[in-house]
């Protein structure tokens, strides 16, 4: 399942499945483990300071604690991992698996809990070495398997609660803890593996939203530039195609003057001569299209790439209007083509486009330090409590599955059948619906990340300055601001388009 449809999944959001045991199976499957490698040199460090903790508690400080057990427990711990790690060198396991990690962190909780329980259970302070467990297992583990583990810690608790051995001390003396001591220690025990483990599983749970808000991105930005390498290929392709189609070219006309007059020869060979001038208008076209880096096609006017950025959303039920600023007398601008431009504007002409009513405008503004291109809409504007989050991933107000109605809405009207029954009227048709990303909350995020990666400054508030300062009001206004360097294309690359023109 890929990630869009887990986010769209209906049961997800089903508020009929909000159970106790709905919510255990819809749980989200997060983490993908540590290494067999890391849990081995874990393991190996922690047997270490056990180790050195019994003999120092029994050689140098003389406490009577069963020492057979205890060694007997820790070399168990270190037979699991010599076990472990002759498994890693048969498998070469260094990818991370969830499973795994659950079952070597589940043996660790239950090694540990045994050592504590022949050294005085919850009276012993070394008891909160039970955090690091589960705390592992909240940031590096699926939800269900960290609840597993969690839930074996606080088994461990109750057990060691009721019994364990008395917490070794000074030979001759006897250190007798109330029971509320304990209880206390317990609930301590309790308290600090949820708390702990609950801000480590959040503080994973949103470097995993902004890792996968990143990849996204990245994705967008890499799909957009093989688009743009397209136009390269094109090029290369007519260049190399030029040849053959001017020998081709050749021989029709030889063939068209050999032939007689209005014989099936000279058709013939005036067809292919018609075709052949058809395909070289068309590869005339294609060598135009931009090669990457080439500087003739890097810049664009700044009507142009308006245009080309709202193209893809005309054709609903909505106006587009797209304007240009510029100072009395100057001439609009022609400004930088990057792939990161295009497709961050046409995010935010797209999410207008949502939530307008009748009316989008695009319009840029030219001054003589800076370039700001600004998106206005006439819908409902920003929710004040969506105000401050936007540009932060998953933050989104837009329904889930719009594009999945618009598209099945445009598909089920055209393939619907024409029935020209006399009497009977036709059913309206429905009105188009612009299609949208399905209300991720990614599509801001990604493309404020791609326009503040060219220098731009983005902006949002209320299409009218009187609406935002009475907090509220209808349309939205999004607008990001260039420096007239970083955004205005070279002059010499404007000369050389305009000698190449000539």
């Amino acid at each position: 399942m890929s990630f869009e449809e887990a986010s769209t999944s209906p049961h997800l959001h089903d508020p009929a499945r909000a159970g106790v045991l709905a919510g255990w199976r819809d749980l989200p499957r997060r983490g993908r483990g540590l290494s067999l490698r890391t849990l081995i040199v874990l393991r190996w460090l922690a047997l270490a300071g056990q180790t050195a903790a019994v003999l120092t508690a029994f050689f140098a400080l003389h406490f009577p604690l069963p020492l057979g057990p205890c060694l007997a427990v820790i070399t168990a711990s270190a037979v699991m991992n010599l076990a472990a790690t002759s498994h890693l060198r048969r498998t070469d396991n260094r990818l991370p698996d969830g499973r795994q990690t659950a079952v070597q962190l589940g043996f660790d909780i239950l090694q540990l809990s045994t050592m504590l329980a022949l050294t005085g259970g919850l009276e012993n302070p070394f008891c909160l070495l039970l955090v690091a467990p589960v705390t592992i297992a909240a940031a590096a583990l699926p939800s269900r398997q960290a609840l597993l583990l969690g839930l074996m810690v606080l088994i461990a608790a109750g057990v060691m609660f009721y019994w364990s051995l008395p917490l070794p001390w000074r030979p001759g003396e006897h250190l007798d803890l109330p029971p509320l001591y304990r209880f206390g220690m317990a609930l301590a025990l309790v308290t600090g593996v949820v708390f702990t483990a609950a801000y480590a599983w959040r503080v994973a749970a949103d470097a995993e939203k902004l890792e996968l808000a990143l990849a996204t991105t990245q994705d967008v930005l890499q799909r957009e530039q093989r688009l743009a390498a397209l136009g390269g290929l094109a090029a290369a392709a007519a260049h190399e195609l030029g040849t053959p189609l001017a020998t081709i070219q050749v021989v029709a006309k030889e063939l068209l003057r050999a032939s007689p007059p209005d014989s099936p020869a000279a058709e013939d060979a005036a067809l292919i001569l018609q075709q052949s001038e058809r395909c070289r208008g068309i590869l005339k076209r294609l060598s135009q299209r931009p090669e990457q880096g080439d500087k003739l096609y890097a810049d664009v006017g700044l009507k142009a790439l308006l245009e080309e950025v709202v193209e893809p959303h005309r054709g609903f039920d909505l106006e587009f209007q797209v304007a240009v600023l510029t100072p009395p007398g100057r001439p609009a601008p022609r400004v930088k083509r990057l792939p990161e431009i295009i497709h961050g504007l046409s995010t935010l002409v797209e999410n207008a486009a949502d939530f307008a009513d009748s009316r989008v405008t695009v319009q840029a503004t030219v001054d003589a330090g800076w370039i700001e291109i600004a998106v206005i809409d006439d819908g409902p504007g920003f929710a004040s409590e969506v105000l401050p989050r936007l540009g932060e991933p998953y933050v989104t107000t837009r329904p889930h599955g719009k594009a999945r109605q618009a598209l099945a809405a445009q598909i089920a009207a055209a393939a619907r059948p024409v029935t020209p029954f006399r009497g009977r009227k036709a059913s309206p048709k429905p009105d188009p619906i612009a299609p949208s990303q399905g209300g991720m909350g990614l599509g801001f995020f990604i493309a404020r990340t791609l326009l503040e990666r060219t220098g731009g400054a983005l902006s949002v508030g209320s299409a009218s300055p009187e609406a935002g300062r009475r907090g509220g009001g209808r349309g939205a206004r999004v607008a990001v601001r260039w420096s007239r360097q970083t955004l205005e294309a070279p002059p010499e690359a404007g000369a050389e388009m305009s000698q190449h023109d000539g």
